[in-house]
């Protein structure tokens, strides 16, 4: 990233906007009562509506209008009083239209902003519309000769289009933009935001521009990126490969590309459309429609707590840090993991420290959520109860946690199983202690000459005689006071 943007440090500099769609979490599509379950077999879940055959009609799912709504509130968007559906025209297979149900220049969410944290402080980032529309089939490439299969499943599910003001300048701001915006999402239970499932995507448009220019250059839009670090690493990507076109004196030309992830790279797909090309024109099979103030309020009261309301609350309450606290919340199962192990009595910075450190590395390397960890909330409270009441070290306590997640066993039964209560017998202790002070006298001499480091050395050498269950203040302390005799 640093290297990407420092080239545009001097004579240019990059301009960002974002498109996310997100799949709302109806159990039916938007304009049909067809299911809008993800994994059901090809072409299941379908009818003469979202098939767009001759005569079916559409009906507004009044949930996935809520959802908007709610959206559209926690996102600071003026929701409209008056709002329609457009038809977006364009051919391609999984369309069984012809034409997308979507809005155009009424939607139902107009402007808002989102508040992203970045590195110097809180940024204002604009949102120009939350708007509905349906999401069009899938085409499957992969294993058919001569052709390819479409399935229609997805045709009719209810889509959020969020789209940002072009108000990103660095790859840091798009990340941290979308990140937050998931979390919001998530807290709303709109939707589970789920990037392999589809339930969340995400386009971005970028252009390079003069440093100080006003008017914007000319636009990319990036396609088929699966995470938002693939987001971040292809803007990267075309900032670098952007600048170097204007640095040489070329010409950059409005085009969609899509990135590939293995290559690191993007490439042309076809020329940019711009919206004459979609001939939008209002959908006339959909009156437009109005939403009461009071309609809007009703929604209002139902906003959950937020995860900006909740950073702040977790700061307050348990007395971590902002940092933390802000890692905690990004996820919303995550914070809601911490806080039930907190409920348990034990100390609310180890829950933190072991939640964020050690916990969530786990999973992350075994591919896991937090959901389908085998550790409950009050399994990991546990652990840090033995660890507070000096049954086991800390030390101990990062090798029983891996056992825990493999077997789903409490910290208790793997500690006895296992052996592996610390050693708090200050006589035994006194005993290695001296072994080891005998068996090092470089060691010594070297704490006694000043150098700290050897303290260290002999403690490790305690441990590891150990096995890592004696105590370490106990080891610490009994060590001193035998090295100062």
């Amino acid at each position: 990233m640093v290297q990407a943007e420092s080239k545009t440090l001097g004579r240019y500099e990059p301009v960002i906007g974002l498109e996310v769609h997100v799949q709302l979490a109806t159990r039916s599509k938007l304009f049909c009562p067809c299911p809008a379950q993800f994994g059901a077999e090809p072409n299941l879940n379908t009818c003469p509506v979202c098939l767009g055959l001759p005569g079916s009609l559409p009906v507004l799912n009044q949930e996935a209008l809520r959802m908007a709504v709610k959206a559209g509130l926690a996102l600071n968007c003026r929701v409209a009083e008056r709002f329609k559906f457009d038809r977006k025209n364009y051919f391609y297979p999984d369309l069984p239209k012809a034409y997308q149900i979507s809005q155009f220049n009424k939607p139902v969410n107009g402007r808002g902003f989102l508040t992203v944290e970045l590195k110097d402080g809180p940024k204002k980032i604009g949102i120009t519309r939350a708007h509905l529309e349906e999401d069009a089939g899938k085409l499957l490439h992969e294993g058919v000769k001569d052709g390819s299969l479409v399935d229609y499943n997805r045709a009719g599910v209810p889509l959020l289009e969020i789209v940002s003001e072009p108000e990103i300048f660095t790859t840091e701001e798009a990340y941290q933009y979308l990140t937050t915006l998931k979390a919001i999402l998530q807290y709303l239970e709109v939707s589970d935001c789920d990037m392999e499932k589809g339930s969340l995507r995400c386009d971005a448009n970028i252009s390079i521009r003069p440093r100080g220019e006003k008017k914007l250059g000319t636009k990319v839009e990036i396609k088929n990126m699966n995470s938002f670090r693939a987001v971040e690493r292809a803007l990267q990507f075309e900032i670098e490969r952007q600048t170097g076109v204007l640095t040489e004196g070329g010409r950059l030309t409005q085009e969609t590309r899509l990135w590939n992830e293995s290559r690191g790279e993007t490439f042309s797909m076809r020329s940019k459309e711009y919206a004459h090309d979609y001939r939008y024109f209002p959908e006339p099979d959909l009156v437009p429609f109005t939403l009461s103030r009071a309609e809007v309020e009703a929604i209002r009261r139902t906003l959950p707590e937020l995860p900006n309301e909740r950073i702040q609350r977790l700061v307050k309450d348990y007395g971590i840090s902002e940092y933390d606290s802000a890692r905690l919340v990004q996820e919303k199962a995550v914070a809601e993991y911490y806080e039930a192990s907190v409920k348990e009595g034990v100390s609310a910075k180890l829950a933190a420290n072991w939640i964020l450190s050690e916990l969530l590395g786990h999973l992350k390397e075994a591919g896991t959520a937090i959901q389908g960890s085998k550790v409950s909330a009050q399994s990991l409270a546990g652990l840090i109860r033995l660890i507070e009441n000096n049954t086991i070290s800390g030390k101990i306590a990062k090798d029983v946690l891996p056992e825990m997640l493999a077997t789903g066993k409490s910290a208790e039964a793997v500690v006895k199983e296992k052996g592996l209560v610390q050693v708090t017998d200050v006589k035994l202790i006194e005993t290695v202690v001296l072994k080891i002070i005998q068996a090092n006298p470089k060691g010594v001499e070297d704490f006694r000459s000043g150098k700290k480091q050897a303290a260290g050395f002999l403690v490790g050498q305690v441990m590891k005689e150990t096995q890592g269950k004696a105590n370490p203040k106990l080891v610490n302390e009994i060590l001193e006071k035998k090295l100062a005799k």
